[in-house]
């Protein structure tokens, strides 16, 4: 038996995204999205309203910075979500955290968070059906704490995904399964 639940952002888990610009005076905003996905190898896609700081400075700037959030830092990640950079203008001195010049791209990298991708701007897309930003991923850094032997270990970065249906922060760590190969048991 199914039961019906109420239409909401449906899909979990939803992705804790961190989205870091810069502020005219160069001080640093960041923004929790948990609406983002990778709309190609290399493009993000966020829907983001207008209405954002965040998304005016990407518009000003030319570029953004999206990070993963973890475990160990989601009372700031919520904190991004739930302060407007358009009420607090320093939310990430607020927060306790700090931040590094993207290697890249004219936007900061917030350095507690395990892996940032480097985004310069494509496009703003309106319409019907939603809204958002669009960037082309051309860097993507990781701390070196997640990357033991060199080589990234998921389970390290601890990250976080958004549950909308109750509000909850879970974490994403272990593997099930090998992608691409597990599968080929059933041809």
């Amino acid at each position: 038996m199914r039961n019906k639940l109420k239409i909401t952002e449906g899909i979990f888990p939803m992705p804790v995204l961190m989205v870091a610009t810069y502020n005219d005076d160069g001080s640093v905003n960041v923004m929790n999205a948990a609406w983002g996905t990778m709309q190609e190898r290399d493009v993000v896609a966020l829907n983001l309203s207008e209405s954002h700081k965040t998304v005016q400075n990407i518009k000003k700037r030319g570029a953004f910075t999206v990070s993963i959030a973890d475990a160990a830092h989601v009372r700031e990640a919520d904190y991004f979500g739930i302060e407007s950079g358009n009420r607090e203008h320093d939310k990430l001195a607020k927060a306790g955290l700090t931040a590094a010049r993207a290697g890249t791209v004219d936007a900061p990298v917030i350095n507690e968070f395990p892996i940032c991708l480097e985004c310069e701007f494509i496009e703003y897309q309106r319409n019907e059906y939603g809204c958002g930003v669009i960037g082309r991923v051309v860097n993507v850094t990781a701390d070196s704490g997640v990357m033991p032997d060199g080589k990234l270990d998921m389970s390290l970065v601890d990250a976080i995904a958004f549950d909308p249906y109750t509000h909850g922060y879970y974490r994403v760590t272990e593997r099930v399964g090998e992608a691409f190969s597990d599968g080929l048991a059933l041809k």
